[in-house]
């Protein structure tokens, strides 16, 4: 942050870290719009801590304390579960570990530069800092191995990003990454359960919140343990035994495109994100054979993929959702909806549709995840036929590098129909074949027609998001200070 390391992060480093951010910031404005719970919560609790040197919850002008800024924006951001995400792999360094991730924390830059009253452009290279070091920790130590939550490596990222910000010397920010560690550890059972709870999406902001606080204590004085991950009562020193050295090295970037955001992956709309390589299946399939969106075609789908995406959303709890939080943790509701959405569209489909073009028109939208959906008998039918098993050592060996699955469907006429491995479906970073820019822009669009006001300018606020590095410290002050929508009738 300091600019001593070299010229920094490339212009394509940034360009990709303001469309995950301007993701994010759409996802949380939508949610807010269709009044979910817990952000809704936490945002009405902000605006309970006024502080005229802090920072703006999400459609606020007002200024709150900004660890309260931050706890309210990343909920609001996280609870569709459908901005960016990580799978902590990087095989050129043997950093493989595979961890998740999502770009929740974004919210803690702009809050520290509000606070601070520095521009956009430190802003953005701070968000650029906070996903470096959260990815690259994602690389080197699985925390969902352990069955700690995968929030942890955000943030400890956040404490280092904020300290950064406000100036705070590498002891302070040191002392409170290992008061965090030592005391906020969360573990994965806020994901566990036949129907999630509220906890789930507002893991993250949570977290970050208390390291928030960890660090405005340390640069108060307070003290935390010193040298974390080498020491011997810690987290991690506890899952990996080692002889007093740390159980992994940490490669931060500095300069160029080498940076981990290079590496993560946009949702193309509301799912979990391992079961997108059985939309892209899916999609592919239906562009090629549009005839088995007639009523009755299809007899079975078998759905094969990796560990964990089988024990995370093949839980057998998950083939019966209730709540959203559970609905789109289950691939086999979020496959039948795309596909009963199809089906519902089959006749504009039928003039023939290629991926791009289907991933625009089906996109899952929060709507997909209301009561109403989540009962829909059509796609209650569509659930029954499909089947998910775990593909086994073939399939588990090719993740984390991609999201390996495959989706057979067999048809009444005893037709099999055979999607092939799915490696890298749309929004994956290595994916070379999908127009991402053009599903980004309807994605936007959508979720900006939601957090909007019926009639407002949803481009203009695209457009100031995709401006973020160019504005001013008193541009940035305003830049969540927009109208959000009010649409009863969601939660």
């Amino acid at each position: 942050m300091a600019g001593r390391l070299g010229p920094g992060p490339s212009q394509a480093v940034l360009d990709r870290t303001c469309l995950f951010h301007t993701d994010a910031v759409l996802c949380g404005a939508s949610a807010l719009a269709l009044g979910t719970n817990a952000p809704t919560i936490l945002r009405r609790e902000a605006l309970e801590y006024p502080d005229p040197n802090g920072a703006t919850p999400l459609g606020c002008s007002q200024r709150a304390k900004t660890e309260k800024a931050i706890v309210a924006n990343a909920s609001a951001m996280r609870e569709w579960d459908s901005n960016g995400t990580n799978f902590g792999y990087n095989p050129a360094l043997g950093h493989t570990a595979g961890e998740f991730g999502h770009n929740d924390f974004y919210s803690v830059a702009v809050a520290a530069c509000q606070q601070r009253g520095l521009d956009g452009a430190t802003a953005l290279k701070a968000m650029v800092l906070l996903d470096e070091i959260r990815g690259r920790l994602a690389e080197v130590f699985s925390l969902k191995t352990y069955r700690i939550d995968h929030v942890v490596h955000g943030a400890i990222a956040s404490a280092a990003t904020y300290g950064a910000l406000m100036g705070a010397t590498p002891e302070q920010i040191e002392s409170a990454i290992g008061m965090f560690v030592a005391h906020y550890i969360p573990w994965r059972a806020i994901r566990a359960g036949k129907q999630l709870s509220d906890s789930k999406g507002a893991s993250a902001a949570i977290s970050t919140e208390a390291a928030i606080l960890s660090m405005k204590r340390s640069l108060n004085g307070f003290l935390g343990p010193r040298d974390i991950f080498r020491n011997p009562e810690s987290m991690f020193r506890q899952f990996v035994k080692t002889s007093g050295d740390s159980p992994f090295d940490l490669v931060l970037g500095q300069s160029g495109d080498d940076f981990a955001v290079m590496g993560m992956h946009f949702k193309m709309g509301l799912y979990e994100h391992q079961s997108a390589g059985a939309l892209q299946g899916l999609l592919d399939l239906i562009a090629a054979h549009p005839d088995l969106l007639e009523p009755g075609a299809i007899d079975q789908i078998r759905i094969r993929a990796y560990e964990p995406a089988f024990g995370i959303i093949g839980d057998p709890a998950k083939r019966d959702p209730h709540t959203r939080q559970s609905a789109d943790h289950s691939m086999v509701y979020i496959v039948a909806t795309m596909l009963r959405k199809a089906i519902e569209s089959r006749t504009s489909i039928a003039g023939g549709m290629d991926t791009d073009a289907l991933w625009q028109l089906l996109m899952l939208s929060p709507y997909d995840y209301g009561h109403d959906a989540i009962t829909n008998p059509a796609t209650r039918q569509l659930m029954e036929k499909i089947s998910f098993e775990h593909g086994g050592p073939e399939y588990d060996a090719k993740y984390p590098d991609g999201i390996p699955t495959s989706l057979l469907v067999t048809t009444k006429s005893g037709q099999a129909l055979d999607s092939g491995l799915v490696m890298y479906p749309a929004g994956h970073a290595r994916n070379t074949t999908a127009d991402l820019a053009a599903i980004l822009r309807h994605k936007f669009s959508l979720l900006g027609s939601l957090a909007v006001p019926d009639g407002g300018d949803v481009q203009l606020l695209i457009a100031r998001l995709q401006n973020l590095e160019s504005l001013s410290a008193e541009e940035l002050l305003d830049v969540y200070s927009f109208e959000i929508a009010e649409r009863p009738g969601y939660e």
